[in-house]
C-alpha cells in the first residue's frame, strides 16, 4: 500500500523563529506519510524554511485565511497535489511521530468527514481550554465525535472538499474563518470529526493578546452570519452572539473595540456574498450538536 501524502501549509511573519524551528522539527519526523511543505511569508520572505520546502513571499500581510489559500495554491501549482491538506500554526508541535498518519487513518474511517480535528493541548499534553474543544459541551475534551466547528491552525482537511467550497474566506483576515469554512463544508454535504485521542501541542495563549481581536471577532461574526445563514436565523444568531460578545468584553476588556467591530460588521455585511445554507444543513448542524444560532 502506498503511504498517504499530506501537503502542509505553514504561515510565517518571521516573528517567532525559535517556535517555528521547533514546530518544523516535529513536522519533519512524521512517520508513515509523505509530507510536502509550503512556508508562506505573510508580508515577508520566510526565514525558517525546512529543506526542500516550497516558499511563498507575499508582498503584504493579507491575513491568515488568505495566506493559507496562497499556500494551497502554490502546492497545487507545483503539481501532483496530495489528497490531504494540513494547516499548521507555526508555534504548534507534534508530540508524536505518528500524528499525521493517525489523522489520515481516522479520516479514512470517517469518509463523510471533510476535516479531522485533533485534540489541542498545552505543552503539558493535558490542559485543553474550553475554547479549544470544537463543541458546545466542552467539559470532556477527551470525548471524540462529530463536530461542526474547527480549530483552524491544526486541522487535516480533504483537498477535494476544500476545493469544492472554495477554500478559506480571504476577506475575513483573522478570526472565525474556521466557523465559516465548517458551515460551507456542511452545506456541501460533509461533516467534521473530532479525533480526541490524537493530540497536538500549542502554547496556552489567548486570542485577546492580538490588538485586532475584539474588533475583528465582532465584525466577522456578522459577516459569516450574513454570508451563510437563512434570513430567519440571522436575528437569532446575531442576537445571541451580541449578548455573549458584549458580556465577555465588559468583563474582560475591549468593549470599545467590540462595539466598533459590531458597527463595522453591520455596515459592511453586504460585502459578503450571501449563499445561505439549506434548512437541511441547519438540521444536520443541529443534530451534530450545534444549531447555527450559537
Amino acid at each position: 500500500m502506498p503511504r498517504p501524502r499530506v501537503d502542509v501549509v505553514v504561515l510565517s511573519m518571521n516573528d517567532r523563529p525559535d517556535e517555528e524551528t521547533a514546530a518544523q522539527a516535529t513536522l519533519l519526523v512524521q512517520s508513515d506519510v509523505d509530507v510536502r511543505v509550503v512556508v508562506v511569508g505573510n508580508g515577508c520572505r520566510p526565514e525558517v524554511v525546512p529543506p526542500g520546502a516550497l516558499t511563498v513571499c507575499l508582498p503584504e500581510n493579507i491575513g491568515i485565511p488568505g495566506g493559507r489559500n496562497a499556500g494551497v495554491d502554490a502546492l497545487r501549482d507545483a503539481g501532483d497535489p496530495a489528497d490531504w491538506l494540513y494547516f499548521l500554526d507555526n508555534d504548534a508541535a507534534f508530540p508524536r511521530t505518528d500524528v499525521l498518519a493517525r489523522l489520515v487513518a481516522e479520516a479514512e474511517r470517517h469518509p463523510d468527514a471533510a476535516w479531522v480535528q485533533p485534540r489541542l493541548t498545552g505543552p503539558d499534553d493535558a490542559t485543553t481550554p474550553r475554547r479549544w474543544v470544537p463543541r458546545l459541551r466542552a467539559s470532556n475534551p477527551g470525548r471524540p465525535g462529530r463536530v461542526t466547528s474547527m480549530t483552524e491552525g491544526i486541522v487535516l482537511v480533504r483537498r477535494d472538499a476544500f476545493d469544492t467550497v472554495g477554500g478559506w474566506n480571504s476577506r475575513i483576515f483573522l478570526y472565525h474563518e474556521g466557523a465559516d469554512l465548517a458551515w460551507r463544508l456542511y452545506a456541501a454535504g460533509w461533516n467534521g470529526w473530532y479525533a480526541a485521542s490524537i493530540r497536538m501541542h500549542h502554547p496556552l495563549t489567548t486570542p485577546a493578546r492580538h490588538a485586532l481581536y475584539h474588533r475583528l471577532a465582532a465584525r466577522n461574526r456578522i459577516w459569516i452570519a450574513h454570508r451563510n445563514l437563512p434570513a430567519p436565523l440571522l436575528p437569532l444568531y446575531l442576537g445571541v452572539w451580541t449578548v455573549i460578545t458584549l458580556a465577555r468584553a465588559a468583563r474582560g476588556g475591549g468593549l470599545g473595540e467590540t462595539l466598533r467591530g459590531t458597527r463595522e460588521g453591520w455596515t459592511t455585511r453586504h460585502t459578503q456574498r450571501r449563499s445561505p445554507m439549506s434548512w437541511r444543513t441547519v438540521y444536520r448542524l443541529t443534530a451534530a450538536g450545534r444549531p447555527p444560532i450559537i
